[in-house]
């Protein structure tokens, strides 16, 4: 699955770069330094001027939103799709009809907003959110870089600082030849698509902005960021630390900035809108819930599993995927950890059949056999038609 979504993203690439090249030599004899030029803020209805360097963005980035549009990790849930496409709206009013929002099958943080218009959100994000309001803090952010115009001032950045042997050996290896690549490469590839810090605090002030004339409570806004704090901090994955915040304000710094600016707004924009949110993700929260754990963060998905069952105790999947966490880890302590949440689970709401399957696992495992034959029973007549029966069965004897 994961080696699936990483051909994915580079095929993505791929197209990105080499499109990116095409407009680099087609565009040459443009020859206006990136900073001399300010550009002032995206209107309704925009079409960059024909001939242009921005319509050469543009046109990259529909290439890469057709690729999109045909990919298997694209979420098509009509209602979460309707949603979602509400809260955009909602926060661009008069620039919706610009918009295409795409929900994107991958389980880490992120949305994204490409210059024309194309916005990708990650269903790790929706995770991740506590409610709608907290949702609207990272899509007005997003919105911000997309109404400011950064994308263009990185890229004409790029294609300045950088020669036509880069272009290529970048693009070569985004088709597939990954070997001619280095490392200075994918650094500059990562480049082209990243905020400086400033762009980062804009941004940040634009969608606190939206997201407060939306109605929603600006407080959800520190509140995003204080969480990410906490999973990263239990995170074994350092790079991806790294990558995160090597172009985005220090977060204590951004965390004060946020919280300040956000009691400066209105007080009347109070808007949570929990149930709306939990209710929209529907089926696909099991979905979600479930890539989480295939990613084997497992301090990380603890923290986030946490954070959930303090707003919903009585979630039951939720409490499986805690399980999930300590069995699969194998810490010392881990299995009576697992045990604990697969009881709490079975005592909520909603806890799918594997439960008793993993309480199976642990008590063969532990001896246990007695226990573990009363959960195969339990799971069977909660799953009669398991694939996986016969093997449960031998794997008692």
């Amino acid at each position: 699955m994961n080696f699936g979504r990483r051909q994915f993203g580079c095929a993505l690439c791929g197209i990105t770069v080499l499109a990116f090249m095409e407009g680099a030599l087609a565009r040459g004899a443009d020859t206006t330094p990136a900073e001399a030029r300010v550009e002032p803020p995206l209107p309704p209805g925009y079409r960059p001027p024909a001939g242009s360097d921005e319509q050469g963005l543009w046109s990259m980035m529909d290439r890469a939103e057709r690729e999109l549009k045909s990919s298997r990790f694209i979420v098509r849930d009509p209602q979460l799709n309707a949603y979602v496409r509400d809260i955009v709206c909602r926060l661009g009013k008069e620039h919706c009809p610009d918009l295409r929002i795409y929900i994107v099958r991958t389980p880490n943080f992120n949305a994204s907003m490409a210059p024309n218009g194309m916005m990708q959100v990650w269903t790790g994000l929706l995770l991740r959110c506590n409610d709608e309001a907290q949702l609207s803090a990272v899509l007005g952010h997003e919105m911000g870089h997309y109404l400011r115009r950064h994308s263009l001032k990185g890229y004409r950045d790029a294609r300045n600082k950088s020669n036509i042997s880069t272009f290529l050996s970048l693009g070569l290896f985004a088709a597939g030849a990954g070997a001619a690549a280095n490392i200075t490469d994918l650094a500059l590839l990562a480049s082209f698509f990243a905020f400086n810090r400033d762009q980062e605090r804009e941004a940040d002030q634009i969608g606190l902005d939206l997201m407060t004339k939306a109605g929603y409570a600006p407080l959800a806004a520190p509140e995003v960021w204080e969480q990410l704090r906490a999973e990263l901090a239990a995170s074994t994955a350092k790079r991806s630390k790294d990558v995160l915040f090597a172009t985005h304000p220090d977060i204590e710094e951004r965390l004060k900035t946020l919280d300040k600016s956000a009691r400066n707004r209105d007080p009347g924009a109070v808007d949570r809108g929990r149930d709306r949110y939990l209710a929209s993700l529907g089926g696909m929260r099991e979905q979600i819930v479930r890539d989480e754990l295939a990613l084997r963060q497992y301090g990380r998905s603890e923290v986030v599993f946490d954070r959930l069952l303090a707003q919903t105790p009585d979630d039951g999947m939720l409490w499986y995927a805690k399980g999930e966490v300590y069995r699969l880890r194998g810490e010392p302590d881990d299995a009576a950890r697992a045990l604990q949440a697969y009881v709490k689970g079975l005592q909520a709401q909603g806890a799918p059949p594997e439960t008793y399957r993993s309480i199976l696992l642990v008590e063969v495992k532990q001896g246990a056999k007695d226990r573990a034959r009363t959960a195969l029973e339990s799971y069977l007549k909660a799953k009669p038609d398991a694939s996986d029966a016969e093997a449960l069965r031998m794997l008692m004897n």
